[in-house]
């Protein structure tokens, strides 16, 4: 049978997830590591949907992925997210406050699924019914950017009536404006941010503070006590950015440049190793000085040990967005959308953003954020302030056959 050629996973790229799964951000239940509860290990016996006997992809076809709205008559949503990436009461984890709210003010019920545990196996499940022209069962989905912009492509995404997204249209910081896959947020809204910064631990770096790229990899006083993380865009990202090079206009000869300079540094023993979330721990240890990390994990770490520390760059910063998108065939699309809008509310984004610690995507959330923690307020890794927004930068969308070649060329150098 003939695979999924338009957009089919490679063995370099079926590597670089299993990569992930086991050293990335989808190790250990992908966000918020340190919390207690949810796991999310791949379902392994999604690879085979994904990358065997698939279906083609439905040809592209602007304005055909929508079907009849019951919004009006059946008044739910059905919200698929990753696992432990919504607030949940203190007293009762089985609640979702933020939810409850919507569900107040609108009679909208959410169905809340916590099935999103790794991009690639979340696109293996719903993969066949897009390409059929079918439901996938859910309204709303929370996916990261480059798999968003596969959904786009693909033309399996519906695009979103503004009139029903008053706040969300209001209120999405200058930041996340604009994205080269999504002119104008046709097709999707931020659910969070994900900075990629420069991290340590001060004792173990004997009180020196790690600001760049540069020292990660040259600093003989850091020699084998250096982590990077075994995600392609966010190592190969900041290496450019800190060669002067924009991540979001590269060539190959610049992704090149960035690997030869990784590779010296690997040769050199430099590197410790690339690694996902377990850095969280040698970093609290001080087994890691210094390495590249999640700006959400950085935020929760020194809640209990104030002698890790981060820094961005001068060179700046990769950020990367979980998105909210409404898959074709959706039933209930208005429903989808009114809860976009919900979250972009910056009273309600401040109890998200309170709880999860990653980056907000709502202006205007750091006064009703204050009212429920002046320190997470004040935290440019949870509301950027004017210098850290100039500095963020996005890795720019990959075709299919240069995610294939950067994705080996980083393998080989990474030794995965």
């Amino acid at each position: 049978m003939d695979q999924f050629t338009s957009d089919s996973l490679s063995p370099v790229q079926l590597a670089a997830m299993r990569r992930s799964l086991s050293n990335g951000r989808s190790a250990i239940g992908r966000r918020s590591l340190l919390r207690a509860g949810g796991g999310g290990a791949l379902a392994l016996g999604g690879l085979g949907t994904l990358a065997g006997c698939g279906i083609p992809p439905a040809a592209r076809s602007e304005g055909d992925g929508g079907s009849e709205d019951f919004s009006d008559k059946e008044k739910r949503v059905n919200f698929s997210n990753w696992t432990q990436y919504i607030d949940v009461a203190e007293n009762d984890k089985t609640r979702r406050p933020t939810l409850e709210a919507f569900t107040k003010r609108t009679g909208i019920k959410v169905e809340y699924a916590e099935d999103v545990n790794d991009n690639n196996e979340f696109f293996g499940k719903i993969k066949p019914q897009l390409a059929a022209g079918q439901d996938t069962g859910r309204d709303l989905i929370c996916v990261t950017d480059w798999l968003a912009a596969r959904l786009i492509r693909f033309g399996w995404a519906q695009k979103l009536d503004v009139a029903n997204l008053p706040h969300a249209y209001a209120n999405l910081a200058p930041q996340f404006r604009e994205v080269e896959w999504d002119p104008g947020r046709a097709y999707t809204y931020p659910w969070a941010g994900i900075a990629v910064v420069v991290a340590y631990n001060i004792k173990a770096t004997g009180g020196r503070e790690v600001t760049s790229v540069s020292q990660l990899l040259d600093d003989p006083k850091l020699k084998g006590r250096v982590g990077l993380l075994s995600e392609m865009r966010d190592t190969m990202g900041m290496t450019m950015l800190d060669m002067g090079k924009d991540p979001a206009k590269f060539t190959t000869d610049d992704f090149d440049a960035a690997a030869a300079r990784l590779q010296k540094a690997v040769d050199k023993r430099q590197i410790r190793r690339f690694t996902g979330n377990d850095y969280t721990s040698d970093l609290t240890k001080g087994d890691l000085a210094a390495c590249l990390a999640w700006a959400g994990d950085i935020v929760q770490l020194q809640a209990d040990n104030p002698d890790v520390r981060f820094h961005i760059p001068d060179s700046g910063y990769i950020t990367g967005t979980d998105v909210l998108l409404v898959p074709n065939k959706a039933r209930h699309k208005e429903n989808a959308e009114r809860l976009i809008d919900h979250y972009y509310q910056p009273e309600i984004a401040a109890e998200l953003a309170a709880w999860i610690n990653y980056v907000c995507p709502v202006d205007g959330v750091k006064e009703e954020l204050a009212k429920i923690s002046e320190e997470a307020a004040n935290d440019p890794l949870i509301v950027p302030d004017k210098e850290m927004s100039e500095k963020s930068n996005s890795f720019r969308a990959l075709s299919p056959k240069e995610e294939t070649a950067y994705e080996a060329k980083f393998a080989k150098l990474t030794g995965a």
